[in-house]
């Protein structure tokens, strides 16, 4: 009876510790700001190895801050890298109501968002490919922004 508990038990714990992974995502990177202050130079980075060019992904900007973040908005560029060339984008989020609300999901101080930047996205061919953000506001350095990431995930 007892190795039928234990044996229960395992399966248990292992069957938790895999269903906290998603698979699909083939990225996904945090980037903490020094200090909160996130300024041009602190690029967010993630590469990403492009076997198949025929499958769809979906790439996320993922963002938290505090309370005490200025806006109600944020631009930000997503650079995307081969070595042959580059492509750049800007993108506008919104992160509050008109009445001051925050969009984002809150902990405490803290709001996070992820927000989608390419969906469906078909990158042109096999390759190593650098996705890298910036903030993209007039602050240098943009106060209360604790942390940016990129996400990459694989669609099924």
């Amino acid at each position: 009876m007892n190795r039928w508990i234990i044996l229960l038990l395992f399966f248990a714990v292992l069957g938790l510790l895999f269903s906290g992974c998603d698979l699909n995502n083939i990225a996904d990177s945090n980037q903490t700001m020094p200090a909160r202050n996130w300024s041009y130079a602190d690029k967010v980075k993630v590469m990403v190895d492009i076997t198949d060019s025929n499958k769809l992904y979906n790439i996320y900007f993922k963002l938290r801050h505090t309370a005490d973040y200025r806006y109600s908005n944020i631009f930000i560029l997503l650079n995307v890298k081969t070595p042959k060339k580059k492509r750049s984008r800007r993108y506008e989020f919104k992160l509050a109501q008109a009445d001051g609300q925050w969009n984002g999901s809150g902990s405490g101080n803290l709001y996070t968002y992820t927000f989608p930047l390419l969906t469906r996205f078909k990158f042109p061919a096999p390759g190593r490919y650098e996705l890298e953000l910036e903030q993209n506001m007039r602050d240098n350095p943009l106060k209360e922004i604790s942390d940016a990431g990129i996400k990459v995930s694989l669609i099924n």
